[in-house]
């Protein structure tokens, strides 16, 4: 949990891993950067260091999330009242990417949506696919808790290599300095896919923003990058391509 009165944004810095078990191995890791967004004290105090809806060498923008409206935070809030989630009423913290001088790709963002008392309320793992879809898994009741399993079964076309069948398992932990998100893909054999981000986090301050900037100035082409040279060292080992099917008829999958 983020201790109590620690409300700006934050950025991490960290690793994502990502390892294929069948039909060939295949594994690789490489460092980035998120941010980690209290969108409700955002709406009543923005952020100095971070550019919001406008450029930036680091920004933000509501309408790169959800169904592509000028307050994503609206967005969120009326998906989980038509879920039946009523008691996510706390901070809603979003862990994603930003926009590099104003380019962005977004695998993956996780929505925590915490109660009035801080414990989670719901988690939304909204994921982005490179043929320009959109998917979100919603986890939520008695089982959600950081630290805790929670399955989910695949609903959405990501990878030309991995067929939309089998279930998600999820795990996310957080303290106030660190988070992690595990995302495993199990099929029909087992385990298939093993993945996660990590990061330690700190004060988004403008020393921040450009230390990551300069850090890492072609992240997003990079992430892109790495994801077609990925698909190609499949492609020459040999692991079946599948075909991109329909998207799921539903937005919102539990």
């Amino acid at each position: 949990m983020n201790e109590p009165g620690v409300m700006g944004a934050l950025l991490g810095t960290g690793v994502v891993r990502h390892r294929r078990l069948r039909p060939q191995a295949n594994a690789f890791e490489y460092p980035t950067y998120f941010v980690m967004l209290p969108m409700r004290a955002l709406r009543q105090q923005p952020s100095a260091a971070l550019a919001r809806n406008r450029r930036g060498l680091l920004s933000f923008h509501d309408r790169d999330h959800g169904d592509g409206r000028s307050d994503a935070l609206v967005w969120l809030d009326e998906l989980l009242l038509a879920e039946g989630v009523h008691d996510a009423q706390g901070e809603v913290w979003l862990q994603t990417y930003p926009r590099v001088l104003g380019f962005v790709f977004k695998p993956v963002s996780f929505w925590h949506c915490q109660r009035a008392d801080g414990t989670l309320a719901a988690i939304v793992v909204e994921v982005n696919n490179t043929f320009g879809e959109r998917h979100c898994y919603l986890l939520c009741g008695p089982e959600l808790a950081y630290g805790r399993e929670l399955r989910a079964q695949k609903m959405f076309h990501v990878s030309p290599f991995c067929h939309v069948t089998g279930e998600y398992r999820f795990r996310f932990m957080r303290t106030a300095d660190r988070c992690v998100a595990r995302i495993d893909h199990d099929d029909e054999a087992g385990a298939l896919l093993l993945t996660s981000v990590s990061g330690r986090l700190a004060p988004l301050t403008p020393r921040a923003v450009r230390a990551a900037f300069f850090g890492m100035p072609l992240m997003t082409m990079g992430v892109l990058a790495r994801i077609h040279w990925q698909a190609l060292k499949l492609f020459f080992k040999r692991v079946p391509f599948v075909s991109k099917p329909a998207p799921p008829g539903a937005f919102v999958s539990r």
